[in-house]
């Protein structure tokens, strides 16, 4: 039997190779947007527990704490904001590379169908063409049985 060979199959593996190297950097920015997530809520949560260490001291040492934390805080808020717009530019990055994922794989599969479909065409064919050379050859051997 003759071996299936199907043209577009370099188009499939370029889909193939595209897919994984696509969802690889989904997973970097996943992870970027993670550990920007984790800063996030580490300073935020510095800050709540500067807030309610300062709240729990006695008034005379809480006043000159409280001078130091605004302007701490003040500094603090703009890294934060920083944070919230690198991870809302991420996320969108994220969105954007799970379209092309989503997008590159539709086509990978539109393909693998479509080969499948060829290979099945191809495996029909080369069955009709045995049983075809199988009913000539015992053609053949009646006529010779005849003779």
């Amino acid at each position: 039997m003759k071996r299936f060979v199907w043209r577009l199959q370099q188009v499939l593996d370029l889909k193939v190779k595209e897919e994984q190297i696509k969802r690889t950097e989904m997973f970097k920015l996943t992870e970027r947007l993670a550990q920007k997530r984790g800063e996030l809520l580490i300073r935020q949560k510095r800050l709540r527990d500067m807030i309610s260490t300062i709240a729990a001291k006695e008034h005379q040492t809480r006043l000159s704490e409280q001078e130091l934390f605004l302007k701490y805080s003040a500094t603090s808020n703009q890294q934060i904001k920083k944070l919230q717009n690198e991870i809302n530019r991420l996320e969108s990055q994220q969105k954007d590379k799970i379209v092309e994922v989503v997008k590159v794989r539709r086509f990978k599969e539109g393909m693998e169908k479509l080969r499948d479909d060829a290979k099945e065409r191809f495996i029909k064919q080369q069955e009709k063409l045995e049983q075809k050379e199988l009913d000539e050859g015992v053609i053949r051997l009646r006529r010779t049985q005849k003779n």
